[in-house]
């Protein structure tokens, strides 16, 4: 075979195998492009004709861990299935009724639609109910028509009229109408039987128009649900969204974790350290042979994050003990506390059990009480303020609302002399500071900031605002 003719034929093979690699990729496999090279020649050697095959051995590139093996399996089922017209035609049918032979066939079936195998019409392909020209010039029309390109489940109709439009569509509707308007019985039955075949066909175009869109719109549907649910405000969340919620919760620390991970040194370049060079170099009289330069140190930060678990803010305390503590590896000497009419610390719970756990028990031991800001900064106060240094910062998550009680501000001026920073999340919208029982004007003046805090999104931001500035 000549290299000319090789590369005639393998081309055609590389377009379902782009597909089904940028399909795999939407759906979550990390598939490099070394990967995709080595599944084209792999495809090279084996075709498409052995579907078991073919299967076996991209399996064997593409899928590293079982989760993968797992997801490639769906995905491959699911990219490879070509069943919208099985089994259609095997019980039996009327036949079709004879055409008038006086009629031109091309007229009468709609001879100026798309076409199908032979340049055949899609009336001439439902009436000969031939299957395989049926899926081909379905699958033709559907590439004509971006299927590609779909992502919402809003689009199915207006894809499945797009590919029915490609396949002639409109050209076997004007022929079908003809029939009807001749009036003979003839023409009447075969009109009829049409109509059956296309709405049979209407159905096979609605099914592998939803497939791809389950293909071609599952990793796109996942990042947009995810960034809704990052915005969502946490007390508005449904049962059913938590679980995905803590995963992504997982997510957004390990991320974090990974750039602020270990204590570091920054090498300042540039910036000579004159004293240690000439330290380093009283052997030779002070001659600079080596030179040492600036370095600057990079601690992890400590934290003690003081938690409302009041009713009105309980769900926002779950998820940022729940962030805090999957960033472990980033950050040293966590010590955490809630409080509602009182304060308590609660390190020792949430080190012991798993996050969920220690948090039903908080919950139950402390939580969805009245809240007394006073009582509880002088709680802290009592206990634990001999721990605050220079290099400690504080996080308190609530809405400042202490029920009309004393607000002990003289408490937060001392705490904010010994800590590094105090730095307020509540989560109510801003335009609500200040209003009714809410205390947070008042104890805004010694924090170093005071920011609206009710989503994923902006934990993740206040998060990364300490570590940064660790850096």
């Amino acid at each position: 075979m000549s290299e000319a003719a090789s590369t005639s034929d393998a081309a055609p093979a590389s377009e379902p195998l782009r597909r089904f690699l940028q399909v795999a990729r939407g759906a979550g496999l990390r598939v490099s492009a070394a990967e995709g090279i080595d599944a084209a020649r792999a495809v090279e050697l084996v075709g498409f004709d052995d579907r078991a095959v073919l299967k076996d051995t991209l399996g064997l590139v593409l899928a590293k861990t079982p989760d993968e093996k797992t997801l490639y399996d769906e995905t491959f089922e699911l990219f490879f299935q070509r069943n919208e017209f099985a089994g259609k035609g095997d019980e039996p049918e009327t036949p079709a009724p004879e055409q008038d032979e006086s009629a031109e066939p091309s007229d009468a079936l709609g001879g100026d639609g798309m076409g199908g195998q032979g340049g055949q019409s899609l009336g001439s392909l439902l009436a000969s109910d031939d299957r395989a020209a049926l899926a081909t010039a379905m699958e033709q029309a559907a590439r004509e028509a971006g299927i590609e390109t779909i992502r919402f489940f809003t689009q199915k109709n207006l894809y499945a009229r797009r590919i029915l439009d490609r396949m002639g569509l409109r050209a076997l509707e004007r022929g079908m109408e003809a029939m009807r308007q001749s009036g003979t019985p003839e023409g009447l039955g075969r009109a009829q039987f049409l109509e059956g075949k296309l709405e049979a066909l209407r159905d096979a175009v609605r099914d592998f128009v939803e497939r791809n869109l389950l293909l071609y719109a599952k990793g796109d549907t996942e990042k947009f649900r995810e960034e809704m649910l990052k915005s969502a405000r946490l007390s508005n969340v449904e049962r059913r969204d938590l679980e995905r919620m803590r995963v992504l919760v997982r997510q957004m620390a390990k991320k974090l974790a990974a750039r602020y991970a270990k204590t570091r040194r920054r090498r300042l370049r540039g910036q000579l350290d004159t004293r240690r060079t000439l330290r380093r170099n009283m052997g030779w009289g002070g001659i600079p042979f080596i030179t040492v330069w600036k370095q600057k140190r990079i601690e992890k930060p400590r934290l003690m994050v003081l938690c409302d678990v009041s009713g009105s803010v309980a769900a926002m305390a779950q998820f940022l003990l729940m962030f805090l503590y999957a960033l472990n590896e980033a950050l040293s000497d966590i010590r955490s506390f809630a409080f509602a009419g009182s304060l308590v610390e609660v390190s020792d719970i949430l080190e012991k059990h798993p996050v969920e756990d220690a948090i039903t028990h908080i919950m139950a031991m402390i939580g969805y009480g009245s809240s007394n800001y006073g009582n509880s900064l002088a709680d802290f106060e009592d206990g634990w303020m001999r721990h605050v240094t220079n290099k400690t910062t504080v996080i308190i998550l609530g809405d400042a609302r202490g029920n009309r009680t004393d607000p002990r501000t003289d408490v937060m001026a001392r705490l904010s002399q010994r800590s590094k920073r105090i730095i307020w999340l509540n989560p109510e919208y801003r335009s609500a500071w200040g209003t009714g029982d809410s205390d947070m004007y008042r104890y805004a003046p010694y924090c170093s900031l005071v920011t609206v805090c009710h989503s994923l999104r902006h934990l993740e931001r206040a998060i990364e605002n300490i570590l940064e500035d660790a850096a």
